[in-house]
């Protein structure tokens, strides 16, 4: 006796004699389909504003890393141009900026 095949797609773990045999007895056939819930945001949602805060996080971070660079490197060249200079005289008033340790 040649029977149809089952209708539609079955599972991989149900075996066409199971089906063939509940089809004669007239048991009923559950297949469980695993299907993934699908109104979840996808990662890239979370992932594309993260990536932006982070860099510009950062960048401000390195803009203010240069600018405390830069203004430590004005504060020691001013400061050895002060120390090379002797006392300021300006109309009689004489002003010592650094103490001379030599």
């Amino acid at each position: 006796m040649n029977q149809p095949d089952p209708p539609g797609r079955i599972a991989p773990h149900i075996p066409a004699d199971v089906y063939h045999r509940a089809q004669a007895t007239g048991q009923p056939v559950v297949i469980v389909v695993h299907t993934t819930d699908h109104h979840d945001r996808p990662l890239s949602h979370y992932l594309y504003p993260l990536a932006v805060a982070t860099a510009s996080a950062i960048g401000v971070f390195a803009t203010v890393a240069a600018l405390l660079a830069l203004l430590d490197f004005a504060v020691h060249t001013a400061l050895a141009i002060a120390a090379a200079t002797g006392p300021l005289s300006i109309g009689g008033i004489t002003l010592k900026l650094f103490d001379s340790k030599r």
